[in-house]
């Protein structure tokens, strides 16, 4: 378990670098037994998250084959991970699973933070999975050891496009599960675990968005971007989840009726959605013209981070350039279904850096003395990061300044635009009030 101690900052390191990562919740006991329980919609990736989402180390319950994994093998085994033996797996294994569950009791007992993934398997459908009672009943189990009901804490992950390199992500942390009336049960009460199963169910669902299919995820997400800007509403990650899982709920109950003014109002926010994607506008920004006077200010800003930064960047994309390519191409012959495509990013990127920075390192040593090889092996991963970021500035400055152009060139498509959207959000309004009703 070498790496347990620190796995939570480096998984919110890697984590970070991958993601455009928020973290949100009320925070995880720093200590005493936690079992985190959340939704398994991205591989190896997910154990990173929740363990972002802890702050603190937490073992985690793993399938058996990963163990002997000659790819990550290692990773899964000094992490602390505890194996679960899986009929799909090998079935002549699955009797050791009381090994497992004597692994785990012990863990909590000892004060440990524990994390699984009730769905039992990563997958990419839209929405959460049966659980399998496994979480109740290692909870169950463990009550006695531990002394009675502990947090049971879920997580629910949530992506834009989990494979894309520097996507959004959310891991929002709720609120400890209420089971202290179940805690004097047994795991081999059939009813207890039923029951706690089923909170915990509720609590998943109540953090993930749950979508009746992925093509509706850009129409909710309109939705709600509209919603927030013409009605003042809160948007930071948190009110932004809650009010796009009401308006998944709405659109699911909306559908069963066949109600046809919800249809035409879907179609309405589509084609909205799709004009200002190709003006390269958002809601908000419909309601927030640049300035003419600030723009010569803006220019001059931008003419001198270029000046200080375009030399660094240069450098960086230099240097970074063969592992970013090398990444990419191994993952694209390894052809790993959608789920784990950006856990063979994360895996094959991090080899790939580490064995590059290493051989630069190397290079400059023997080209320069070793003062200079230890000066690049501890320069070269922060110049990495700093690249990047540089790399996404100017990204936002050029869409910064298209924006610009689009209301100046289209003064009056950006009036009729946001006549457009406050009329849609006036039909939201009044749509949401009636399915509440």
């Amino acid at each position: 378990m070498w790496l347990l101690p620190a796995l939570s900052v480096l998984a919110s390191r890697i984590t970070g670098v991958y993601y455009q990562l928020q973290i949100d919740g009320p925070p995880v006991p720093a200590r005493g037994p936690v079992l985190l329980v959340a939704n398994h919609p991205n591989s190896l990736l997910d154990p990173a998250l929740v363990a972002a989402a802890a702050r603190r180390p937490v073992r985690f319950l793993a399938k058996s084959p990963l163990f002997s994994d000659s790819s990550v093998g290692w990773l899964v085994r000094g992490s602390g991970s505890i194996p679960i033996y899986r009929a799909v797996d090998d079935p002549t294994q699955t009797a050791r699973n009381e090994e497992m569950f004597r692994a785990v009791f012990a863990a909590l007992a000892s004060g440990a933070a524990v994390g699984l993934f009730p769905e039992g398997t990563s997958h990419s459908a839209p929405a959460l999975a049966p659980l399998k009672t496994g979480a109740a009943r290692i909870a169950l189990g463990a009550a006695a050891g531990v002394g009675g009901a502990f947090p049971i804490i879920p997580v629910g992950l949530s992506f834009r496009a989990k494979e894309r390199f520097r996507s959004a992500a959310l891991a929002l942390r709720g609120t400890p599960i209420e089971w202290a009336d179940l805690a004097g049960r047994s795991a081999s009460d059939a009813e207890a675990v039923r029951e706690l199963t089923a909170r915990i169910d509720v609590a998943l669902r109540d953090l993930t968005l749950n979508l009746e299919r992925w093509e509706d995820a850009p129409l909710i997400e309109m939705a709600d971007l509209i919603y927030a800007v013409e009605h003042g509403a809160p948007v930071d990650s948190v009110h932004r989840f809650e009010r796009m899982r009401a308006i998944t709920e709405a659109l699911a109950r909306l559908r069963r009726g066949e109600d046809p003014e919800a249809a035409a109002l879907a179609r309405e926010l589509t084609r909205h959605r799709r004009t200002l994607a190709v003006l390269g506008l958002g809601p908000a920004e419909l309601h927030a013209p640049p300035s003419p006077a600030a723009a010569p200010l803006w220019v001059l800003r931008q003419a001198a981070f270029a000046l200080l930064a375009v030399p660094l960047a240069a450098i960086g994309i230099a240097l970074f350039w063969t592992p970013y390519r090398l990444t990419g191409i191994a993952e694209a012959r390894a052809r790993p279904e959608h789920d784990v495509r950006s856990t063979y990013k994360v895996l094959a990127g991090a080899l790939a850096f580490l064995l590059w920075i290493v051989l630069l390192s190397a290079i400059a040593g023997v080209l320069l003395g070793w003062r200079a090889g230890l000066l690049a092996l501890v320069a070269l991963p922060p110049l990495g990061v700093l690249t990047l970021s540089l790399l996404e500035h100017w990204r936002s400055a050029r869409e910064d300044a298209r924006r610009y152009l689009v209301f100046v060139r289209r003064a009056q498509l950006v009036v009729a635009l946001r006549a457009r959207q406050r009329a849609l959000a006036h039909r939201l309004q009044e749509l949401w009030e009636r399915v509440r009703v």
